[in-house]
This record gives structure tokens, C-alpha cells and sequence, in this order.
């Protein structure tokens, strides 16, 4: 069931899971770790864009999407929905237990890595 840390929505795994079967376009799942990281393992589909690159990105996000942000434990992607919603954004969550709670199937290799936040939308 979610809950709230400091104002952001945190997303438990049975909750992705669901979310990630669905396959729907909204929300938007992100992954924000290093492109090493998603190599060794990430949730299929899901895109990456490493969080050190977010804010010179954030400008071109849509605020009327929804986005849960994924890393390895949470902690990363708890601050980047936290930045994000300092910036204005009301639809943000974070994947609770990162990648490290994961337990669903994995790909590896750089399947989508983000470089133009448009392509989130396609």
C-alpha cells in the first residue's frame, strides 16, 4: 500500500509490478542510475536517464505527466522526485525499495536510454 516520505508518494514492489504488466503510458517510469547500473539489470522498458542529468532535462518534462522514479535502493530516486516536485511538479513518485527490492524479471544491455525527454512521450 503506498505511503508518503517528505511529501513523496513511495511505490512498493507489488505495486510496480502491476504497474509495469499494465503497460500503459502513464505514468512514466524513469530510471535515474548510472548507465553501469542499468546495464547490469533493469525493469524491461523502463527508460534511463542517470540523475546527474536531470536538471539541465527538467525544463523539457510534461507536469501534467505522472512519473515514478526508480534506482537501486530508492534513496536516488526519492531526492529526484523531491527535486522534481520543488520544481513544480505534483505527480511524481518514487519506487520505495530501489531495484534492490525488485523481483520481477530483468534486462540487461542499454535497451532505452533517454537523451531527448520527448522520447518519453512516444
Amino acid at each position: 500500500m503506498a505511503y508518503e516520505v517528505e511529501g513523496i508518494k513511495q511505490i512498493e514492489t507489488n505495486e510496480l509490478q502491476e504497474i509495469v504488466n499494465e503497460g500503459k503510458a502513464d505514468p512514466i517510469l524513469v530510471d535515474v542510475r548510472e548507465p553501469e547500473e542499468y546495464v547490469e539489470g533493469h525493469i524491461s522498458n523502463i527508460p534511463l536517464i542517470p540523475m546527474h542529468n536531470l536538471p539541465a532535462l527538467i525544463d523539457q518534462f510534461d507536469k501534467d505527466k505522472e512519473y515514478i522514479f526508480v534506482c537501486r535502493s530508492g534513496n536516488r530516486s526519492q531526492n529526484v522526485a523531491m527535486f522534481f516536485k520543488e520544481r513544480g511538479f505534483d505527480k511524481v513518485s518514487n519506487y520505495a525499495g530501489g531495484m534492490l527490492a525488485w523481483d520481477g524479471e530483468l534486462a540487461t544491455g542499454m535497451e532505452r536510454v533517454i537523451t531527448d525527454v520527448k522520447e518519453l512521450y512516444k
